[in-house]
């Protein structure tokens, strides 16, 4: 068999110069360059399959990268959109509490330096247009912590809102804001505010505050929270009296009472009974005196009646306080 497989293996042509059959003899070069040619084809065509394999029959973990890659692009949109969302409503409630709640409560808002800085909108789309997913997650993880900074600053200063509501809550409880005797029918003011005939000596003096008629006995009440300053006789003139500091500059006075009720020290409340109508003192009838201290200073106790008297009643109540009676009862 091996000597048939050698002879197939010799080739042979036909001469026509001699007329004869003659062995092929193959040159070496000739070899060498059908080897190579052989070789170069096999390289190229392994390439191509294995391009196309590649290209068009990816292996399943490079499937499940781009799977996550997809799913990780879409969710750095998503969460760049609820950044977005938050940036929007931490910027609603920051206006809202330096132009609305601090407005309310008389509060200074607060500076935008101590807050974090906005950041443009449109600027953030064109950064994060130009970010691989490595950078948008890092650039909105920052972002992210730039806003619990933010709602953890607002959250501080609603807790401090939240406090001057309380504190609004007892300023308003404590300014005078009744009629110190019940004056359902506006009849009781007797004498106003300002310059006055004095009764006893009959000359022009500046009355400090106002006069209500009523009979001796007459409950007098406190016409704002507070706490007593005074109560009993000094020999000032208002005989027996009392003066309430209601707190934020504000003391109110009631004079000439047949009795006081309260003592020195004592806490009252809006409405409390804390003595009743009398003539003591330099007086000339029984009534109740009342004056409004502010920061030290008397002013009208008609602008004080607002919270038991409605528009009109109030605007009788000012005419009547305006007209008076010349002569006062102290």
């Amino acid at each position: 068999m091996c000597r048939r497989n050698a002879m197939k293996k010799i080739k042979y042509f036909y001469n026509t110069h001699t007329l004869r059959y003659e062995k092929l003899v193959t040159p070496l070069r000739v070899k060498l360059l059908r080897f190579f040619g052989f070789l170069s084809g096999l390289i190229v065509a392994s390439a191509a399959v294995i391009y196309v394999y590649i290209r068009f029959f990816p292996q399943p973990t490079a499937i499940e990268y781009k799977r996550k890659y997809e799913l990780l692009q879409d969710n750095y949109g998503q969460i760049n959109d609820k950044v977005k969302d938050l940036q929007q409503q931490m910027a609603s409630l920051e206006e809202r509490d330096n132009e609305v709640y601090r407005s309310i409560f008389e509060a200074n808002p607060i500076p935008d330096s101590a807050r974090a800085k906005l950041i443009e909108q449109q600027k953030q789309i064109e950064k994060i247009k130009e970010m691989d997913g490595f950078e948008l997650g890092k650039e909105i993880a920052q972002q992210l912590n730039n806003i619990s900074a933010r709602i953890a600053f607002q959250e501080k200063s609603y807790s401090n809102i939240s406090q001057l509501i309380k504190r609004q809550d007892l300023k308003l409880a404590s300014i005078p804001a009744i009629q110190p005797v019940s004056n359902k029918q506006l009849d009781r003011i007797a004498s106003g505010y300002g310059m006055r005939i004095d009764p006893v000596y009959g000359t022009p003096k500046f009355h400090k505050g106002l006069d209500f008629t009523a009979h001796q006995g007459t409950p007098i009440y406190a016409t704002g929270n507070g706490v007593v300053k005074l109560a009993g006789a000094t020999g000032n003139g208002y005989g027996n009296h009392v003066v309430i500091n209601h707190g934020y500059g504000y003391e109110t006075l009631y004079g000439h009472m047949v009795r006081v009720k309260v003592r020195n020290g004592q806490s009252v409340k809006r409405g409390e009974v804390i003595g009743w109508v009398g003539s003591t003192g330099k007086s000339t009838g029984p009534h109740c005196h009342y004056e409004v201290h502010v920061n030290s200073r008397e002013v009208d106790p008609v602008y004080f009646f607002y919270n038991d008297l409605n528009a009109a009643q109030y605007d009788r109540l000012l005419k009547l306080a305006a007209k008076g009676s010349a002569k006062s009862f102290d």
